[in-house]
């Protein structure tokens, strides 16, 4: 007996991690599931001389900061700034930070790292932190369903999730207003879906993504609530405030008490040790509750 017809059929469009946490992302034409997400997905995260973290909703130019990953190391690159070699499998002595609610064991990357971030935007003290892979920080029980979902510096979910339609339908509205459209690096998602009818992201029960390891299962569970970050230009590190003030004509969410939704945060299901690829099909069902 062959299986039911999926409710929808989508593919991967695009793939993005986020090696520093609140810096540039890094576009991927593949990339390997590990069980806290995307591999090297907020692995590192700036934080200041107490560890608290830094993002770009207080310091913008982070924005300006641009990995690229190697084979053994991710490279920093800023204006005006020497490039930052970070090898991957190296650390100098262990620290503790905060990230949001959570403080949590990680790894300090040593006295030029964290003069690095200092030089770049102009505050002392500052430190470059790896999470400690020991650590096991959970997603919100809450909305997870009770299901154990680890990540690492993401803000709480291992995956963000955005359909094509979604960001084209938010720059129609934008160049209807007379701004001009945005690209996809202001919403930050690890994978971008190509197949859907604009915000079908939120109403997906579980992704089956083909790859050619095996099927991998990523579960949407919780709205993305939009912080300033979106409002921030990638290219020059200055904020205005039409992405926002667009989504708020058409985007608040009464179960999220009015904050402005766009994307889902997602756990993973299954897969873990597979290869996501740009291309991969994913098939879903609707989800009715």
């Amino acid at each position: 007996m062959s299986a039911p017809e999926p409710d929808v059929r989508a593919r991967v469009a695009r793939l993005f991690v986020y090696p520093v946490k609140s810096c540039a992302g890094v576009e991927l034409r593949e990339a390997l599931l590990a069980e806290t997400g995307l591999d090297l997905d907020r692995s590192w995260m700036v934080v200041d001389a107490q560890g608290e973290l830094l993002t770009q909703r207080e310091w913008p130019r982070l924005a300006l900061v641009q990995p690229q990953i190697r084979t053994s190391a991710v490279v920093l690159r800023a204006p005006g700034m020497l490039a930052l070699h970070l090898s991957i499998d190296e650390v100098e002595r262990p620290t503790r930070v905060r990230v949001w609610n959570d403080v949590v064991d990680a790894w300090d990357m040593g006295d030029l790292a964290g003069q690095w971030f200092s030089d770049f935007l102009g505050a002392p003290g500052l430190r470059l932190a790896r999470f400690d892979p020991q650590v096991r920080r959970l997603s919100d029980l809450a909305w997870t369903g009770g299901v154990e979902a680890p990540n690492q510096f993401a803000d709480g979910y291992p995956f963000l999730l955005i359909g094509e339609a979604s960001l084209a339908g938010l720059n129609a509205r934008l160049e209807a207003a007379g701004h001009a459209p945005v690209g996809i690096e202001r919403l930050r998602p690890n994978v971008l879906l190509a197949g859907l009818e604009a915000h079908d992201e939120d109403r997906l029960r579980e992704l089956r993504i083909a790859t050619r390891e095996g099927e991998v299962l990523l579960r949407p569970v919780k709205p993305c609530v939009r912080c300033p970050i979106p409002n921030i230009d990638p290219a020059t590190g200055q904020s205005s405030p039409e992405v926002l003030d667009t989504l708020a004509r058409y985007r608040a969410s009464p179960r999220m008490g009015g904050g402005l939704t766009f994307g889902m945060n997602a756990i993973i299901g299954g897969g873990v040790g597979h290869t996501l690829r740009v291309g991969d099909v994913v098939a879903a069902d609707w989800r009715f509750d």
